[in-house]
């Protein structure tokens, strides 16, 4: 019997991770040697995908903050391709000097075993910062599909296996896998068409090339309060306060499809440790301030924040859990 992977918004095993890693680097280091003249440039935030979804959303809020916090830009850089393997091939390759960040979702622990070579090693080419944020997902579909609800989107897919054409935000990306999971759970058969982020795929049910999609709340949002998508089922373990009408899974009495999208901050392996922490330390002010907290839930996000050590045993731990899925699934880069 399939079990989920993944239960409520961040995994319990967050909370316990140790930080000793982090506390002996700053010990080794002159406090602030480096940091203290950190950023001395812009300060590239890469995207993996391109403008429009949660990742995008996320980055941006970020980005603006930390611009004010730090008197230097920091600048959106959305290199979209590859499941995000192109944007983090760039990080990967940059100087580590913390002026090349990363912003990366799922994608970047899924792609260590969707891809049989990458070029870049995930386990020891970054350096984690911080666990941002995480949303749900949730099954969306045109309105001209004959099902009003998950259950009967379930029948339909059973009764025309292959026919349904759902979108993706491309192959790895956390909405390909939050299907595969779906697909898995439900025992049903579909078309995967992948795109490259989250608003070109949303796009193309709209214009009638898929017919549905599990995307990230944030990107959907729009379309379905302007009822131009039909929203059926969320994918958390519980009913999110931006769209509080729309059901769970669970509650639909699907078990085994909960699947949320997180997103986490990288920089280069080899990033001076008090530059990382001090980047940790910030975002973490950020994104425990009321205002940003309410900018985010008002796009379906929901502020994260651990420190890097926490950060990098979770991120592991989510490589190890979605190869697990991945095989499961039989999931594969089309």
């Amino acid at each position: 019997m399939w079990r989920p992977f993944f239960r409520g918004t961040l995994p319990s095993r967050l909370a316990a991770a140790p930080a000793l890693t982090v506390f002996c680097a700053v010990l080794l280091a002159p406090e602030g040697a480096v940091a203290q003249g950190y950023p001395a440039k812009p300060v590239r935030i890469l995207v993996g995908v391109p403008p429009g979804g949660g990742t995008d959303i996320l980055a941006r809020v970020l980005a603006r903050r930390l611009a004010d916090v730090f008197g230097q830009q920091f600048v959106v850089e959305n290199r979209p391709g590859a499941g995000t393997v192109i944007a983090a091939d760039l990080v990967a390759k940059a100087a580590p000097d913390g002026h090349t960040l990363l912003l990366a979702i799922n994608a970047l622990a899924a792609n260590h075993t969707l891809y049989k070579k990458l070029p870049y090693n995930t386990l020891r080419d970054f350096s984690a910062v911080i666990l941002a944020a995480s949303t749900p997902n949730i099954l969306v579909a045109h309105p001209s599909l004959p099902a009003a609800n998950v259950r009967e989107f379930i029948a339909l897919a059973k009764a025309r296996p292959g026919e349904i054409a759902y979108a993706s935000s491309g192959n790895g990306s956390a909405a390909y896998l939050a299907a595969e999971v779906f697909k898995l759970a439900t025992a049903t058969r579909m078309t995967h068409v992948p795109y490259k982020g989250t608003g070109p795929a949303l796009t193309a049910i709209l214009a009638g090339e898929a017919q549905a999609m599990v995307a990230a709340l944030p990107g959907a949002i729009p379309f379905v309060k302007e009822k131009r998508l039909r929203a059926l089922a969320l994918t958390s373990a519980k009913r999110a306060p931006t769209v509080p009408d729309i059901p769970t899974l669970a509650e639909a009495g699907i078990k085994g499809g909960e699947f949320d999208t997180w997103y986490g901050l990288f920089a280069p392996a080899a990033t001076p440790a008090d530059i990382v922490l001090r980047l940790n330390a910030t975002v973490k002010t950020l994104l425990a301030s009321v205002e940003v907290r309410q900018q985010l839930a008002a796009q379906g996000l929901e502020p994260a924040g651990n420190t890097p050590a926490e950060f990098d045993k979770y991120f592991r731990g989510e490589v190890e859990t979605l190869a697990r899925v991945i095989r499961a699934a039989g999931a594969t880069v089309d």
